[in-house]
């Protein structure tokens, strides 16, 4: 299976939040947006602020995102991606899902229909299926 990882996917990993992705690592190539790091290091840091995150866990979750970055294969935020995501879309869709459903469009241009979109995100879901995406995660 190739698949795109939306950051919900990663989020409940870092933070060992309950029902992970299944199919979490079985897959033949994984890939996502360079937005994840964004997202995944304002998510740390939010959650040390609102002293959710200790020194200790801050730390673990600063090196599993790494590990995890260096695992995937991240799509560049390029101006065809950042145009993809500016186009009238079939749901209500928010800007940074916006650009990873314009990521994952554009990838599965490339690998071709078999690619799956992993979401834990019930709207992000919806709008990738308008997308015709496979979803798994929700």
């Amino acid at each position: 299976m190739i698949v795109y990882l939306d950051t919900s996917t990663v989020l409940r990993v870092l933070f060992q939040q309950g029902k992970r992705l299944a199919a979490w690592g079985r897959w033949e190539e994984a890939y996502s947006s360079e937005l994840l790091g964004v997202e995944g290091r304002r998510a740390i840091d939010r959650l040390r602020l609102e002293s959710a995150l200790d020194d200790e866990g801050v730390a673990r979750a600063q090196e599993e995102l790494v590990r995890i970055e260096q695992s995937i294969h991240l799509i560049a935020l390029t101006r065809a991606v950042l145009r993809r995501a500016a186009q009238p879309m079939a749901t209500v869709v928010r800007t940074l899902d916006a650009m990873h459903l314009a990521s994952a469009a554009i990838l599965r241009e490339g690998v071709g229909s078999h690619l799956v979109f992993a979401t834990h995100d019930a709207r992000q879901r919806t709008a990738a299926r308008a997308f015709g995406f496979e979803c798994i995660g929700v």
